[in-house]
């Protein structure tokens, strides 16, 4: 029984460092910036100031892509 925990405790540690493997970088920046840009195509479809909201999350999202992780 213990040999099988063990194994457990292993799998889940790989699944662990896989999982900060994959998070790592630009995918990590990329999970935060895909929506702030959604949002921002959502919101430009409003007649005033649609396009202005749009063009600063847009900004604020080249920002999130900016940052050095």
């Amino acid at each position: 029984m213990t040999g099988i925990r063990n194994r457990m405790m292993l799998l889940q540690l790989a699944l662990l460092c896989l999982i900060l493997l994959f998070l790592s970088g630009c995918l990590l920046t990329k999970v935060v910036t895909v929506p702030m840009r959604l949002g921002g195509a959502v919101i430009s479809i409003i007649p005033v100031a649609g396009n202005a909201a749009h063009d600063s999350i847009d900004e604020a999202a080249d920002i999130v892509d900016d940052v050095p992780l």
